[in-house]
């Protein structure tokens, strides 16, 4: 048990006379992005969502005018001496979404560009969170259910990072919970995940400028994280992809410092930051995601969740975790184990696929230290916030999602992409693939079977098995079959929108001057499941 010591529960935290301030010098506008629920037998109903923008892309500026309290990677050392006074002295203010951020919906699309050239240089990634409405983010309870979505992955490169996640964030943003923060929601605050990030620059309603220290031209960490359970449904480029569970011992929110926060011990945290992935080409499948390959990923295609629980309710405990792909209307199985060392029968995660990936790679059994499936399932059941970001690795290149990682490791487990180990460096992709964009459209969740359509693939050669009584098998032969009739078509109301066209690179540079209308572009600091073998 780690010493409580070293964690400060949010909810313990008063904030007195400080506040998070929320800006009006630029009107937040929150686009609108229209999501699905779905029931049993595929009816699908619109649900007329928002997307907000996180607060540490935002511009953070004095309350009593226009000037910076945060340029490039550096904190004002006159409104932020400390992260009381500096809550106290500093808004967020509204985001210009497509013009600084390159951030664009229509109807159930969203697209994200990688670089958005600006007035002050250029943007570099962004986070975002679907809303109920303007002041508060959308949770969902997947347990028993299926989370759907098509993604267009073809303009992701090596060393980019599409992700879409779940984070057991506050709805509000912290608002209830910290008279300190003023903002809420509304501003994106309040952002947690598996990797305790100390890039946070507001946790608790106050500054974490304690012992700031510059990352990157736009960031820097400071003392404290912020922890929280983290279900990475899908990080992914166009050349590798993976799924990963992430289990906490904390049940909501938590502010973090020290080792508590898994630093500087990765694994002495209160998260596992490594999870149970599932990447294909990890599991030794090298010819099944990618360009051309059984999932192409040059086209949009059509990715599906489930969340199988003990007794197929809501309330069961969480068994398994599968997945499908839907492409050209075939529905494709996901890929098989072919590591030795590992039964060739899983497809999914499941613990005991978890406990034999551990063995077989030599990976830290970090995951089944917090608790494996039944503590994830746990902080599903009491609902996440949708993340939807695009990013790139200030760390360590992205290599633990698309290339060998580490660079030396010659052993089964470091195989994770094709990507040459020279790739993803972030001073080359933000200018090589500053063109760079992903397209996430079409969200649904519903009962198993009811978000999704298809034929069954006809190079499927192995049938697939499920816990789970009412998860649809697949066909074994090699003929073209339809699934299940618990499988329905999805509501004819869904559109999907071609991604715009993408600016071209512009050179990055730091803002110098006292005042500003937008935000300096913030780098990502997500950074999924990227352990496993000689992690530093």
């Amino acid at each position: 048990m780690l010493a409580q010591t070293a964690l400060v529960a949010l909810a313990s935290f008063i904030a007195g006379v400080s506040a998070q301030q929320a800006g009006t010098l630029t009107t937040e506008t929150h686009p609108t992005l229209t999501w699905y629920k779905c029931v049993s037998g595929g009816t699908c109903t619109a649900q007329a969502g928002k997307v907000t923008l996180d607060a540490n892309w935002r511009w953070l500026h004095s309350t009593s005018g226009s000037t910076n309290c945060y340029t490039g990677n550096a904190w004002s050392s006159t409104y932020c001496p400390d992260g009381v006074t500096c809550a106290t002295n500093c808004a967020l203010d509204g985001a210009d979404y497509s013009g600084t951020y390159g951030i664009t919906t229509s109807g159930n699309a969203l697209t994200l560009k990688f670089v958005t050239p600006n007035s002050n240089g250029k943007n570099v990634g962004s986070r975002l969170y679907l809303m109920a409405d303007d002041s508060t983010y959308q949770k969902f309870d997947v347990m028993g259910q299926e989370f759907t979505f098509d993604v267009d992955v073809s303009a992701l490169p090596c060393g980019l990072n599409g992700a879409v996640y779940f984070s057991e964030m506050d709805a509000d943003g912290g608002m209830s919970r910290f008279s300190g923060n003023k903002a809420g929601a509304k501003y994106g605050t309040g952002y947690c995940d598996s990797q305790c990030p100390r890039d946070i620059k507001f946790i608790n309603g106050e500054a974490n400028v304690g012992n700031w220290t510059a990352t990157s031209t736009n960031s820097g960490t400071g003392s404290y994280g912020s922890c929280c359970s983290e279900m990475d449904i899908w990080e992914a480029n166009s050349v590798s992809a993976a799924y990963t569970p992430h289990p906490c011992d904390v049940t909501q929110q938590t502010r973090c410092s020290g080792d508590a926060c898994g630093y500087p011990s990765r694994y002495s945290g209160v998260c596992d930051p490594d999870g149970c992935d599932w990447n294909s080409y990890r599991q030794g499948d090298h010819t099944f995601y990618g360009s051309g390959l059984t999932v192409d990923t040059t086209k949009k295609f059509t990715v599906v969740t489930q969340f199988i629980t003990s007794d197929g309710t809501a309330t069961g405990t969480l068994t398994e975790i599968k997945r499908f792909y839907v492409q050209n209307g075939v529905v494709i199985a996901n890929s098989y184990n072919k590591i030795s060392g590992i039964s060739t029968s899983f497809n999914s995660i499941t613990d005991e696929y978890c406990k034999e990936q551990k063995a077989a790679f030599g990976d830290t059994t970090s995951f089944q230290n917090h608790g494996g499936l039944t503590t994830m399932g746990q902080s599903l059941a009491r609902g996440g916030v949708l993340v939807l970001s695009v990013w790139d690795d200030y760390v360590v290149n992205m290599l633990w999602l698309d290339s060998t990682y580490p660079t030396d490791c010659t052993k089964d487990g470091c195989y994770r992409g094709a990507c040459v180990t020279t790739s993803g460096v972030p001073s080359d992709v933000e200018t090589s693939a500053s063109s760079a964009s992903v397209t996430y459209s079409n969200i649904r969740i519903g009962p198993i079977g009811s978000t999704f359509s298809g034929t069954t693939s006809s190079s499927t050669t192995s049938s697939t098995t499920s816990k789970s009584s009412t998860t649809t098998t697949k066909s074994s032969t090699t003929t073209t079959t339809t699934k299940s009739s618990t499988t329905t078509t999805k509501s004819s109301t869904t559109t999907t929108t071609s991604k715009p066209t993408s600016t071209t690179s512009s050179t990055k540079t730091t803002t110098t001057t006292t005042t500003t209308t937008s935000a300096s572009g913030a780098t990502q600091t997500h950074y999924g499941q990227c352990g496993g073998i000689g992690w530093t």
